[in-house]
């Protein structure tokens, strides 16, 4: 829920002598900020008003920092009270004198509301005995935005302002989710510049960023999460998205960028909210989010949702349940311990899109099928999802704190799909797929990690040592049918099953993955304008197939890699930050997937990053800007050699680009969130060969040149807002040989939000011309793209009680 940030006077305003002393303080923010007293009524309510806070452990000062940017509040201290003082981790849904106090848990400091302010004390003893005021800071008063966020942990798994870290990392706010009522991982992501998408089979999340394929990039707060399903947003807090190789911290793959979902958190203070949504299609969603105290050292959080829905698309329809309850136990003024699960169960249509004619997808309606007769017997996706996280938080002094951070899963796969393999475009007809698979994966990972503030040859040291642990084991059988079907390309006749002839197994085998990384992270403040990041991690990732299939013979490997980062950031004033960076990651043969015995003598492919930015602040903070410039290169890509018809790893595969974000308030109760990205994405190196197209010099499949987004809401007055947005997408190559284009489009979406203090009512209007478009293809194949949704309307209500 959008709240404009306490009213700011223009003039200076008179204090009491005995608060002199305090508000002679300097600002502990991101941006350029003046001192001002806030007037009382804004900042009761800032004080009162519930928000979610997810603020991991860290050095008090920034905990303080953050939470003062995010509610909007005018925090007072001296800044001698705070120094060398670490805090917990501050989660759940909570006012902000409640964060404030859990965050001051176990400091001896304390804390009132008074005179336009929350003021933060020494003891009384301490308070009394006469000292020089020592060089001291004040805490933000200005309100991190709806669609601002002021800090993320993704990039550097510390709690570091945006503006310190050389990297472009996008955040995807919870008001920004609510406020366009995104139903999946997908909706979120389209507001992040750079970022595109696959079909996914059909059957789960898939994207690309800065032009390369992320399939095994998906995190869920921290914890790798590599499973091929489509995730549910009701336990999602917000999503970061982490650009360029991230291998430093998060180990293989990462090429163009990270995708991690941050969940919701339990807390101190009440959550009590249900919600329904009603939209086209016959969708009925209905979720709750419930959470508060139990007891004076733990708190509890559920969160779940069911969901029916029918399609646009012929035959499709969407069966989802998700439930997550987390609790969270205060064990000591410094030990706190997360405990959280999570399950899911998603049905659906295995929808593989509408196959290219003459260069383009088949101009057919977009609720052309083209699969079985009984698609919801016979082309089915069904996924369950099991999960568990333990989060164990220990500050030891004030200088070291540890967390150890543990999480297992189990992922099954039951799919039967259908599509059309190969068009013949003389004879007008396209030749129809069936298959089948089975996954069965399980696996868990350990991060233990020591975080550890210091200050040596003046300077300021934040670092992170880390250790991984982890292991995977992925069980996996695939058939295909043996007779190929036909059916006309521009009005198919869905044939029964019995059509395709009877199954052939194609695949069986059981991949086994283990690693064992140690890292080691530093954020050193040189002086008050510069700032350096470097980091640098050893893997060492073994895999072996147990391959069952008759005839075929085991495999193993070990890759040893080591993945470095170095950033040095200028921040010339208190409201921009200039940055250049460096980081290299490394993409292993069988990555998520099972690796071929061709591969398994094969190195690692290598993905390095240089990139220069700019992050601004306007408007004491209320509005942040971002422009990053950057080449992204991997290398010893493995393509089969035309010649000698054997596997080599000579392809490089180039992206040069720039990206621009505005997120904040650029006018009284106007809030912005707007993206733009071109992305020149070649293949510069490569011996393969297509469909008979040379794959050097073409365009990277599924990137356009140009993209952008565009979201504006107004608070109207009244509890009414009103907002809307436009997305642009450049034509975009279905595969890599450049034969099919999906064509440029653009979208229009519109927002009307009614609120109250125990009830809200939303309406969604999402592709307002009803605009005929394609949102995502295969990558390899021409003849998978999936069609958008034409006009849709979507009716949310929430009740809080």
């Amino acid at each position: 829920m959008h709240r404009t940030s306490p009213t700011r006077p223009t003039t200076r305003p008179t204090t009491r002598p005995l608060l002199r002393p305090i508000l002679a303080a300097i600002v502990l923010g991101t941006s350029p900020l003046s001192l001002a007293a806030a007037s009382t009524a804004p900042v009761a309510q800032a004080t009162t008003a519930e928000r979610d806070y997810a603020v991991p452990a860290g050095p008090l000062g920034a905990t303080l920092n953050r939470i003062a940017r995010e509610a909007g509040l005018t925090v007072v201290v001296d800044g001698s009270l705070v120094a060398n003082k670490l805090a917990p981790a501050v989660n759940g849904r909570m006012s902000a004198e409640t964060a404030l106090r859990r965050a001051l848990a176990g400091s001896g400091l304390g804390l009132s509301i008074e005179g336009g302010a929350a003021l933060i004390r020494a003891p009384r003893s301490a308070a009394s005995a006469p000292h020089q005021l020592p060089e001291v800071r004040v805490l933000a008063t200005t309100a991190t935005a709806a669609y601002q966020a002021a800090a993320a942990t993704s990039a550097t798994r510390i709690d570091a302002p945006l503006r310190d870290i050389p990297q472009t990392v996008n955040v995807v706010t919870p008001t920004l989710i609510a406020d366009q009522a995104a139903q999946s991982l997908q909706d979120t992501l389209q507001n992040v510049p750079g970022v595109s998408f696959h079909i996914g089979d059909g059957q789960r999340d898939q994207v690309y960023i800065r032009g390369f394929d992320a399939i095994g990039d998906q995190y869920v707060d921290g914890l790798r999460d590599d499973g091929l399903y489509y995730r549910d947003l009701s336990n999602v807090d917000r999503i970061e998205v982490v650009k360029g190789p991230a291998a430093v911290l998060y180990g293989r793959g990462s090429s163009g960028g990270i995708v991690n979902r941050i969940t919701k958190k339990p807390g101190s203070d009440p959550v009590r909210e249900l919600s329904l949504v009603l939209g086209s299609w016959d969708q009925r969603r209905s979720s709750f989010d419930l959470g508060g105290a139990l007891g004076e050292s733990a708190d509890f959080r559920l969160t779940g949702a069911v969901e029916r829905a029918d399609s646009f698309r012929d035959e499709g329809f969407l069966e989802r349940e998700a439930f997550a309850p987390s609790l969270a136990l205060q064990l000591s003024a410094d030990t706190r311990l997360l405990i959280q699960a999570e399950t899911l169960r998603d049905k659906r249509i295995t929808d593989m899109g509408i196959p290219a004619f003459r260069g383009h997808p088949v101009k057919v309606s977009d609720d052309t099928y083209y699969g079985t007769a009984n698609a919801r017997h016979d082309d089915y996706s069904e996924a369950r999802v099991d999960a568990g996280r333990l989060t164990l938080e220990h500050r030891i002094d004030d200088r070291l704190a540890l967390r150890n951070h543990f999480g297992t899963y189990s992922y099954r796969l039951d799919r039967q799909n259908t599509f059309a393999a190969t068009v013949n475009e003389a004879a007008q007809t396209a030749s129809l797929f069936h298959g089948a698979t089975d996954r069965d994966d399980q696996g868990w990972f350990n991060q233990l990690e020591l975080t550890q503030e210091l200050a040596a040859a003046g300077m300021r040291h934040q670092l992170l040592y880390g250790l991984e642990l982890g292991r995977q084991e992925k069980d996996f059988q695939s058939w295909n049918w043996n007779v190929r079907p036909t059916v006309n390309v521009f009005d198919p006749v869905q044939p029964p099953l019995s059509a395709f002839g009877r199954p052939v197994l194609a695949n069986d085998n059981l991949t086994s993955m283990e690693v064992v990384s140690a890292y080691i992270q530093d954020l050193v403040t040189l002086s008050p304008r510069w700032k350096m990041l470097v980091g640098l991690r050893h893997d060492s990732f073994r895999q072996e197939v147990d391959d069952r299939l008759a005839g075929q013979s085991d495999r193993e490997r070990t890759d040893r890699e080591w993945s470095p980062r170095a950033g040095l950031v200028f921040q010339p004033s208190d409201w921009q930050s200039w940055y250049l960076s460096w980081s290299r990651s490394f993409q292993p043969s069988g990555e998520t997937l099972a690796f071929s015995a061709a591969q398994a003598d094969m190195a690692p492919e290598e993905t390095t990053n240089l990139e220069v930015g700019t992050k601004l602040d306007f408007f004491d903070g209320r509005l942040s800007a971002t422009a990053a410039l950057f080449e992204l290169e991997r290398r010893g890509i493995k393509a089969t050699d035309p010649v000698s018809r054997t596997l080599v790893a000579v392809g490089t595969q180039r992206t040069r680009g720039l990206e621009l974000t505005v997120a904040g308030e650029i006018a009284p109760r106007w809030q912005l969130s707007a993206g733009y990205a071109h992305l020149d994405t070649r293949v510069t190196r490569s011996v393969a060969v297509q469909n008979g197209v040379d794959l050097e010099g073409t365009r990277a499949a599924l990137t356009p040149l140009n993209s952008a987004n565009l979201w504006l809401v107004h608070e109207l007055g009244g509890g009414f807002h009103l907002g809307g947005g436009l997305r642009y997408v450049g034509d975009r190559y279905a595969a890599p040989d450049n034969l099919v284009t999906l064509p440029s489009y653009v979208t229009a979406d519109a927002m009307l939000r009614y609120e109250t203090k125990g009830y809200e009512l939303a309406l969604n209007l999402k592709n307002l011309a009803d605009k005929e478009y394609f949102v995502s293809g295969h990558g390899a194949s021409n003849n998978l793209n999936a069609p958008g949704a034409p006009r849709s309307i979507q009716l949310t209500a929430r009740l809080r009680f």
